[in-house]
């Protein structure tokens, strides 16, 4: 499908929205240059419009399969991986020791985000090697990581993470996998692991799991949970991918969408595997490539909405029906109004998205707590509300199509069943609300209370220039800050969750407004100015409702027993 990499977005958005100006700072990060920015956006940009958009189509139409047990990408995948990891596009922010190029997370967030809007399927396939090489960064031995990062930075072996059994969901303690000391230091892990993204393929020399297991001696729970690298194919004494390990794919899941990336069953037979961290240290290992994928999957959400954005701008922009002045339906007010929400929203979540991503970044740079804690607040947030405008601006799409949406043959519907999963893995999108509400609040509400204060100091600021739209922000922004003052003072956690997804949500909201706001001064009577005044005023207004919700409490949610809802 045609797609424009939307470069100038981001770069108006490092520059006057989420202050990268800031990463660039630091030492850490001194040569992320606007010009090598750019440059990066730019060749990033053509790669996704050139190479893997033209792939979106065959991944839906020609799924991956497994043929006598072998498993066969969709036509142009292997080409299309080979583009990525050729551009280096895999080892973005890797460790230069191993090969990596040492840039910002923002950097990569904004190059997987593209690749998401040209081609998720294909996406998900470096998204997962680039958290295990974040997960060996920190936790694996040096030999570990001298054997294994610098393939999988270059792209000439994948990796994968393999959580999930059939009786372990988001309970992930009550896994059953086993590991099993050798007597040469390895491991003979044996398990069955399901819904593994890219469990497999045909285009790279080998294909390396970390698996959650547990060790004859671990507790139960998480914390007796330990984590391992088990390869496809064993490294030969040279480094270099050697004789089948057992395992296999037993399977390949069939799904609503994302048919291009094959989801395995996974089956481990006493396969031989080395420990990664710590015994039973498997738990805080995996966190870190989960919280990378959070990342990954808020952008993947934000780039599917770009994509459906576009193609039913294009659609609105050709589809002649009814007497307008252009003689196409994107003069109805109808089709204007949702077109305008979906780039309202896109907006939003990206700058929450990048926003997030910087936060990782400084905490990098610099190892300040409160970047850290900022990181960690805006991890749920970006995750959860870049997913759900993914999921709402695909949903959209196919309304702006009509009747034309509802037929596959126009590529509307891929998207929304594409994307519709991402509100479900590395974590539930109700996960991360309660994450939100209970563990990034056991400060006592301190890291949302300074970023409440940087953003009605921001729309204090803005008074003199958009006095409604800084009053609007100001306002939303101190309803928000009583509501976490409330949930901060419940001691029974129901109360909480009961009311953190609408929480959630209403941050995003008001978040949104303050990044339309920052938008609206660095493009004064220009578009930007323009689509703030549609949020601000159209869209923000909904943190009213969702915070009324967000203090309701648990009583209502359980008044009806099981049998009334099943009457």
């Amino acid at each position: 499908m045609p797609y424009r990499a939307p470069v100038q977005d981001y770069e108006f958005l490092f520059r006057h929205v989420v202050g990268f100006d800031r990463v660039a700072g630091t030492g850490r990060f001194e040569e992320a240059s606007p010009d090598l920015v750019s440059a990066i956006l730019t060749e990033a940009g053509k790669m996704c419009e050139e190479v893997m958009a033209p792939l979106q189509r065959n991944g839906d139409l020609h799924p991956a399969h497994l043929e006598n047990g072998v498993l066969r990408t969709s036509p142009g995948f292997a080409e299309g991986w080979r583009a990525i990891a050729e551009g280096g596009w895999i080892g973005m922010s890797g460790n230069p020791e191993y090969g990596g190029m040492g840039l910002p997370m923002t950097l990569t967030t904004s190059v997987n985000e593209m690749m998401s809007a040209a081609c998720l399927s294909l996406q998900l396939a470096p998204l997962m090697t680039q958290g295990q090489i974040e997960a060996l960064e920190h936790h694996a031995s040096a030999a570990l990581r001298d054997l294994y990062l610098p393939k999988l930075i270059s792209g000439e072996w994948a990796g994968t993470m393999n959580l999930t059994e059939p009786q372990a969901g988001s309970d992930v303690g009550a896994l059953s996998s086993k590991a099993v000391p050798n007597d040469d230091g390895t491991y003979a892990i044996t398990g069955q692991k399901i819904y593994i993204s890219w469990g497999d393929n045909d285009f790279t020399g080998n294909v390396c799991h970390l698996v959650l297991a547990r060790l004859p001696d671990g507790a139960p729970g998480t914390k007796g949970i330990s984590l391992f690298l088990v390869p496809k194919y064993l490294p030969d004494d040279a480094g270099n991918a050697g004789v089948a390990n057992s395992l296999k794919v037993v399977s390949l899941e069939h799904k609503m969408g994302l048919h291009g990336s094959p989801t395995c069953v996974m089956q481990y037979d006493g396969a031989t595997g080395w420990l990664v961290g710590k015994e039973h240290g498997g738990m805080a290992a995996m966190f870190t490539m989960m919280n990378n994928a959070r990342l990954g999957v808020g952008g993947q959400g934000v780039g599917v909405a770009e994509g459906a954005y576009q193609h039913a701008l294009a659609y609105a922009l050709e589809r002649k029906q009814g007497k307008t002045p252009s003689g196409t339906i994107i003069d109805h007010a109808d089709v204007r109004r949702m077109l305008t929400t979906m780039k309202a929203d896109l907006f939003a979540s990206r700058a929450i998205l990048l926003a997030c991503a910087v936060a990782i970044d400084m905490q990098t740079a610099t190892g300040d707590a409160d970047w850290a804690a900022r990181a960690a607040l805006l991890t749920p947030i970006a995750k959860t509300f870049g997913t759900e405008v993914g999921i709402e601006t695909a949903q959209t799409g196919v309304q702006v199509h009509g009747g034309m949406g509802f037929i596959e043959e126009t590529g509307a519907a891929q998207f929304y069943r594409d994307v519709r999963v991402t509100a479900i893995y590395e974590g539930t999108n109700g996960i991360q609300a309660m994450d939100l509400v209970a563990r990034k609040m056991m400060d006592g509400g301190e890291a949302a209370s300074r970023l409440l204060d940087e953003i009605e100091a921001h729309a204090e600021a803005a008074r003199a220039t958009f006095p409604e739209m800084a009053e609007a922000v100001w306002q939303a922004t101190e309803s928000l800050r009583e509501t976490t003052e409330w949930l901060v003072s419940q001691t029974d956690m129901n109360e909480r969750f009961a009311g953190a997804v609408p929480y959630l949500r209403a941050f995003a909201r008001v978040l949104g407004g303050h990044f339309h706001l920052a938008a609206a001064l660095a493009d004064r009577g220009g578009a930007r100015e323009k689509l703030a005044r549609f949020y601000i005023t159209r869209m923000l207004p909904e943190h009213v409702g969702l915070l009324e919700h967000a203090q309701s409490g648990a009583s209502g949610l359980f008044a009806l027993d099981a049998d009334e809802l099943s009457a």
